[in-house]
């Protein structure tokens, strides 16, 4: 135990820390590094240990063994920290801790939870007179420890306990702190979730236009790493292209051959994926390009079909592009097109999720938070930020001026790559899906008309018409005349 951890046992913490993994462990050093004494507590005290010999010189730290050691060692209202995992875990804690707490008390759940859980749960703190807060973290281990996006959602009265010290230790963007109070119960969580689904998509799409530039124009990885650096300095910068370069650059020590090519191709997935799609399906909102992005993760994985699978014809397939620069800049194009439509469908899922559960959940504020910190932080969420700003009742994230702009002069490049691509046989799913959306969202007539007729045919669903009001039924098994339902 380091002098630091003992010459502060003698005072009080501002906030307790409990799951002292990497995430927890750089998040209490997070705290630390700005001012805050903070408790330490861990189901095995040996990780503990190693975080006070290894960091315990960085702040003050109180080291404490069971979970009453841990609550005693708190100022009141005691503020805790859960960093564990999701699920089953977070419940035990939960309950241990709601056990030795006192009225008043603060517990906050920063853990990948499903939003669910978390209404559930602070519905059953309330009960016992304890405040629950719901924080969605991202920015991964250097995140946490240098300056995480927060997205906190729970009674404004804990935030004004809490939100002081989780705005200190998030990220800034100019002199901005990425967190801000989401809303009540489980809206921190709902967000964050949907954040990681605008993950998939963003993911999903990069790995579709290193696709092309690797099979469609047989491009290197090394040359493709240095075309995305040079994309990162434009109006697709961001995080993820960022570190999408260093990935494709690095080379394998031990064969000499690029990263990416000694990787096996297939990609994991935690859950809060799958998460955002169900919960649009439940709100009926479409999400097709994260839905897209979901589904690749799962094709991807599924190793003997794939296996089995290689041997199908592929039918003529077209040549490479003879243009090879203009091909690049049309994968550009489509890459921006689409990330614009993954964010637009996002916040979509994030405002009807909002009026389903009573939130008031403010997107411009939500795309302030995530310009620094996050995973998905992008030069253009100062576009977003704009958007809002201008019509806070905007209905598309793609009817603000910019993004209409933006996209419009992205069409002809986003229609050749996914034409090219399907002619060359190099799938592109979030790519299609999300001009399909786009093109969707602009007509004046969609073939659900159609749709409906057949409903109405097989199961009397009824239907509406355009020159009249009211509801009608045709009576297909009778002599097929038209009568009023309602």
């Amino acid at each position: 135990m380091t002098n630091s951890a003992t010459s502060s046992a003698s005072s009080k913490a501002q906030i307790g820390v409990t799951g002292l993994a990497v995430m927890g462990s750089n998040i209490a050093r997070n705290f630390a590094h700005h001012g805050y004494t903070v408790a330490l507590h861990n189901r095995s005290i040996a990780k503990t240990d190693a975080l006070i010999d290894e960091h315990g010189g960085e702040g003050d730290f109180i080291r404490t063994e069971t979970m009453q050691e841990f609550v005693d060692a708190l100022e009141k209202p005691r503020r805790v920290l859960i960093m564990v995992k999701a699920g089953d875990p977070t419940d035990a804690v939960i309950s241990e801790l709601a056990d030795v707490m006192e009225k008043g008390d603060i517990i906050i759940d920063g853990g990948n939870s499903l939003f669910t859980d978390t209404i559930r749960r602070e519905a059953a703190m309330a009960e016992r007179g304890l405040n629950f807060i719901g924080a969605g973290i991202s920015g991964g281990e250097e995140g946490a420890l240098n300056g995480p996006s927060i997205m906190p959602g729970g009674p404004a009265v804990s935030y004004e306990s809490v939100g002081p010290m989780l705005e200190k230790i998030s990220a800034h963007v100019d002199g901005e702190p990425c967190c801000t109070h989401i809303g009540p119960d489980g809206s921190g969580h709902f967000v964050k979730m949907v954040h990681n689904g605008i993950e998939y998509a963003d993911m999903q799409l990069i790995g579709e236009a290193y696709d092309l530039m690797r099979r469609g124009l047989g491009m290197a990885p090394a040359e493709i790493a240095d075309v995305f650096a040079e994309w990162n300095k434009g109006e697709l910068e961001s995080y993820l292209v960022e570190i999408t370069a260093q990935v494709l650059a690095q080379v394998d020590a031990e064969t000499g051959k690029p990263l990416v090519d000694v990787i096996v191709d297939q990609a994991g997935q935690k859950g809060t994926g799958r998460w955002t799609v169900k919960a649009a399906l439940d709100l009926g909102i479409p999400v097709t390009g994260i839905a897209e992005a979901v589904f690749a993760r799962a094709l991807s994985s599924a190793a003997d079909q794939r296996s089995a699978a290689t041997s199908l014809a592929s039918g003529t397939l077209a040549e490479a592009p003879k243009d090879k620069k203009q091909f690049i800049e049309d994968i550009r194009r489509a890459l921006y097109a689409s990330k614009m439509v993954a964010y637009a469908q996002g916040f979509d899922e994030i405002s009807a999720g909002s009026q389903e559960y009573g939130w008031n959940v403010d997107r411009g504020a939500l795309a302030t938070i995530w310009r620094g910190g996050c995973i998905i932080r992008a030069k253009f969420l100062n576009r977003i930020r704009d958007a809002y700003a201008d019509n806070a009742d905007l209905p598309s994230l793609l009817l603000a001026p910019y993004f209409t702009d933006a996209v419009e002069s992205s069409l002809d490049s986003w229609r050749r790559v996914v034409s090219t691509a399907t002619l060359m046989g190099v799938p592109v799913p979030a790519f299609a899906s999300s001009i399909s959306y786009y093109d969707g969202l602009r007509s004046e007539r969609l073939p659900a008309a159609l749709t409906q007729g057949l409903r109405d045919y097989f199961g009397a669903h009824t239907y509406k018409r355009i020159d009249k009001p009211g509801t009608f039924h045709t009576l297909w098994g009778q002599d097929r005349t038209e009568v009023k339902t309602d």
